[in-house]
């Protein structure tokens, strides 16, 4: 075991153990034996410390005025980039994805930054007519106060930049709750906010158990908005919990998403695509392929054009630059994922690749799962409904393009979809009837750009979109204006 490595967090403007001098181990995925570092186990006297702290941090931020605020984005973004070889070690050795996953996301916390950090200079408001004399009315936005943003562990950089990055380019504080699993890399975050000029006081960083601070943080009557991204478990149980109180809620939650391949699509193009999007980062991404609907005249060929693909990735350490897919995040994830695979094929499906883990003895303490394919998929199995978070893809058969958007549809989640075909009259029906707030047609079916708004719709989350123009409407109140001047 390797000597441990503990990072305080950030409490009420400081670098912090907590009050309790209690540590939480973060274990590496892809060998449990290694005890990456530990973070501090806070307590409820934590948590009131930390809303003090930020109540004075939006006062300060708020006065900070865009243009400044701005500026700290900007910085640290190049922050970020500068220090990219680091962060992305560190998630790597916590979270088990490759790294050139990893540097990927940092890359695209950058950007995240970046984008808001520009959106400084464009408008703030905007000017209305009035039918009063004299009168000059407008309508400015201002934060909504304290922000509780709550991530997952799947991309631990990635999503709180997502949300990080609005929240303070519109003014708001912000106390993060990363997964208990993923923290370190939100505290390179930090550190380069702080580094950019942040105001302390204005971000906070707590880990601990949920049992311990869950209550604590959502019960604070000086929090205004709680962005969420997560299962729908605890997202249901956000909404539950804050239920009767005048604050915003955002939540982005599950998904079971389809890729739809019709006879006349590019099989090489459409097989490639699948394979990157069902199985990079271990299939877990919220946006990630779990369903394929296939036409029946050309599964075969599809299926054997999948199996050479899946037959060349190479499971492994994600810090091995060899590597092609790691592990997943712990063992109750890589229990999860093993036991859908037995129901499914209990349930009659016909397992194609992968199914268990690797006999590969070197991996053998490690939360690895193998690329798996299940076939002769219906309906009424639990596979075809039940989002798995890993690296399984379910495949359904079905005759022409009516059937395939039917089955595309038919879940209660409706995240991300996507449709292989050279036909344009079907790509934008496609567009029009697929039930899914990311709609594509020969593309992955993934997240795309910090600019283009994301999110779900029905059971995979909130009305509140992130990303883009979008996000800034759940991180800021409209305030109507308005001014008689004689």
């Amino acid at each position: 075991m390797t000597t441990v490595n503990d990072r305080p967090v950030l409490v009420a403007g400081a670098w912090d153990a907590g009050a309790n001098d209690t540590w939480i181990p973060v274990l590496d995925p892809a060998d449990l034996r290694h005890v990456v570092a530990r973070v501090p186990a806070l307590d409820s006297a934590d948590i009131a410390r930390t809303y003090d702290a930020a109540e004075a941090g939006a006062r300060a931020w708020r006065a900070a005025g865009p243009l400044d605020r701005g500026a700290v984005l900007l910085r640290a973004a190049g922050l970020l980039r500068e220090r990219a070889t680091d962060i992305a070690r560190d998630l790597v050795l916590e979270m088990g994805k490759t790294l050139a996953e990893a540097g990927g996301e940092v890359a695209k916390a950058a950007d995240f930054f970046e984008y808001y950090g520009g959106m400084a200079r464009a408008p703030h408001g905007y000017e209305l007519p009035d039918g009063r004399p004299n009168t000059s009315t407008a309508v400015r936005y201002e934060p909504v106060g304290i922000v509780l943003a709550i991530t997952p562990w799947n991309d631990p950089l990635l999503t709180p930049a997502r949300k990080l990055a609005p929240a303070l380019s519109a003014g708001n504080a912000v106390v993060l709750k990363p997964a208990t699993d993923t923290p370190l890399v939100s505290l390179h975050l930090a550190h380069a906010l702080l580094d950019a000029g942040l105001p302390a006081n204005a971000l906070s960083v707590v880990t601990g158990r949920g049992r311990d601070i869950s209550g604590p943080l959502l019960a604070d009557r000086r929090l205004a908005a709680v962005t969420f991204t997560g299962s729908n478990e605890v997202g249901l149980d956000i909404m539950r919990t804050v239920a009767g109180r005048n604050l915003r809620v955002q939540t982005e939650m599950g998904g079971k998403n389809a890729t739809a391949v019709l006879a006349d699509a590019d099989l090489d193009l459409a097989a490639d695509t699948l394979v990157a999007a069902a199985f990079a980062q271990a299939g877990q991404r919220c946006t990630a392929t779990s369903r394929l609907v296939v036409d029946a005249a050309i599964r075969d060929d599809l299926l054997a054009a999948l199996g050479r693909r899946v037959a060349t990735l190479r499971l492994g350490p994600g810090i091995d630059t060899d590597t092609t897919m790691g592990p997943v995040v712990n063992t109750s994830q890589r229990d999860s994922v093993l036991d859908h695979v037995r129901r499914a094929r209990a349930e009659g499906a016909t397992l194609l690749a992968g199914g268990g883990t690797p006999a590969d003895t070197g991996l053998s303490h490690g939360c690895f799962v193998e690329p798996t394919i299940l076939g002769d998929v219906t309906p009424a199995m639990s596979i075809w409904r039940d989002e798995v978070f890993g690296p399984v893809l379910a495949v359904r058969t079905v005759d022409g393009f009516d059937e395939a958007v039917d089955a595309v549809n038919d879940s209660v989640y409706g995240l991300s979809a996507s449709l292989f075909t050279r036909d344009l009259s079907a790509a934008h029906q496609f567009l029009d009837r697929a039930d899914a707030g990311q709609v594509a047609v020969n593309l992955p079916t993934s997240g795309w750009d910090v600019h283009h708004p994301f999110g779900g719709f029905r059971e995979s989350g909130s009305p509140f979109k992130e990303q883009g123009l979008e996000a800034l409407h759940f991180y800021r109140r409209a305030k109507t204006t308005a001014i008689r001047y004689r």
